[in-house]
């Protein structure tokens, strides 16, 4: 920008350029949300220039002056945001022209928009990969007083929607903890990427200025300055990562919310929730929706669309940058504020619903639950390959159903006609709480092994 507020291309370009694209080209509204970072940058840009000896003190005090008014008034919302100006950095800029007059001018000097725009965004995105860390944690913590609670609730394990075997509702609950966690590694090795200090790159090749880049990267908390211009200016990668990490994030979200609609239905009234976090239908007056759940199922489609929208801008983009580009902070900025949200409403949801524990043991009672037990016992005290246990335990099951009856209905003098080595002490492993406590293999949800579990996270 000069002091007529024109921009500084219009030296070269007489034309002016046509409204239509003005309008789509600007993206101003998506990325005012980086002016703290702007200025922050601006403000260490302008501090090595002088330290450099590059611009004097008396410029530099002037342009960091102006440069917090602009973030004064922008936080105070006696900031005009104006399509025209392009993006945040121009129109911060514009606007420090009119503030100081010509020596706005100098901030401008060794440094492009295409470095500028990387340092805003990796700030930003150090920072917000933090935010959800913290709410990660959070959520963590709330499973953690779940499983507390629920140690003892025993429910079916399912696959394939099928009772499978008997499990603690604290285990089940203990494996989104697994997964949250891998969530948050994710996002703790974005910060690797994130560490370098794109400024100093320039347009693609560098500067002639006798710049410090290692003084602008100690400054705004970078480890070192990137190590090659024109891959810094086009590479995205950190995009990615960022985008993969909340993604799948994301999924792991939309699984929980998948078993709570499922186990909140009629069919099922293995959960309940409060009334806070449910709505209402517009005709069907007994209706609780699970609207919030739903919610959170229907998000990962956009955090999925999002990666893949940044993988196919990238896939053929020659070196270095180009227009493409700018697409990358709608993509992050959403994925952001869509994960955000989707965590504080899982949140609530934890918060906020009960366990149905009569229910679920009813549950747990049937489907020959206990099938695998009976298979292992025979193994374990009749000596018998697994295999042959697995069928004699088959043929067992198939009485049960023929004769209408659970397992720990089953007389001892019944099993014995099946196989006449089965003892008498067979019957204990019908017992549910037997079963689940029995799991005692590292990872296996015995009431022990859930207990240590709570303790190990809490310690970490």
């Amino acid at each position: 920008m000069n002091k007529k507020n024109k921009t500084i291309w219009e030296t070269r370009i007489k034309g002016k350029t046509a409204k239509t694209f003005q309008k789509v080209s600007s993206s101003i509204n998506i990325d005012k949300r980086l002016f703290r970072e702007d200025i922050q940058a601006s403000i260490a840009h302008v501090e090595m220039l002088n330290k450099q000896k590059i611009i004097n003190f008396k410029v530099k005090n002037k342009i960091i002056w102006g440069l917090k008014k602009i973030q004064n008034q922008i936080i105070k919302k006696k900031y005009s945001f104006n399509y025209a100006d392009e993006d945040i950095h121009m129109s911060i800029e514009k606007k420090l022209f009119e503030i100081i007059g010509e020596d706005a001018g100098y901030i401008h000097t060794a440094r492009s928009r295409n470095d500028q725009v990387l340092v805003d965004f990796k700030i930003w995105m150090n920072h917000s990969n933090g935010k959800l860390i913290k709410l990660l944690n959070l959520t963590i913590n709330n499973i953690l007083k779940i499983a507390e609670k629920n140690i003892y609730t025993i429910m079916p394990g399912f696959t394939h929607l099928k009772n499978a075997q008997p499990i603690s509702f604290a285990h089940y609950i203990l494996a989104y903890v697994e997964m949250f966690r891998r969530d948050k590694k994710r996002l703790e090795n974005n910060y690797s990427s994130l560490k370098e200090n794109p400024l100093g790159s320039g347009a693609l090749s560098g500067t002639s200025f006798n710049i410090d880049r290692n003084f602008t990267t100690k400054k705004l908390g970078f480890k070192i300055p990137t190590a090659n211009s024109i891959d810094t200016v086009s590479d995205r990668d950190f995009v990615l990562d960022f985008l993969y990490a909340s993604s799948v994030c994301a999924m792991h979200i939309s699984r929980l919310a998948e078993d709570f609609i499922i186990w909140n239905s009629d069919g099922f009234k293995l959960i309940k929730l409060n009334d806070n976090i449910v709505t209402g239908s517009s005709i069907m007056p007994q209706k609780k929706n699970p609207d919030p759940l739903e919610y959170l199922r229907g998000k990962v489609s956009s955090s999925y669309g999002n990666l893949f929208s940044m993988m196919t801008i990238l896939k053929g983009l020659p070196l270095s940058y180009f227009k493409d580009l700018q697409e990358d902070k709608k993509i992050v900025f959403e994925t952001f504020d869509n994960l955000i949200d989707s965590i504080k409403v899982l949140n609530e949801v934890l918060k906020n619903f009960s366990v149905n524990k009569n229910t679920m043991m009813a549950l747990a009672e049937e489907g020959y639950i206990t099938a695998t037990d009976l298979a292992d016992y025979i193994v374990k005290n009749l000596n018998y390959p697994f295999r042959k246990s697995y069928q004699v335990t088959a043929r067992i099951v198939n009485y049960c159903e023929k004769n209408k009856k659970r397992l720990s209905e089953l007389s001892h003098e019944e099993l014995k006609k099946i196989d006449p080595n089965i003892k008498e002490d067979v019957i204990k492993v019908f017992n549910l709480k037997n079963s689940v406590n029995s799991k005692k293999s590292y990872g296996g949800t015995s009431f022990e092994n859930i207990k240590k579990m709570i303790k190990k996270y809490k310690n970490a």
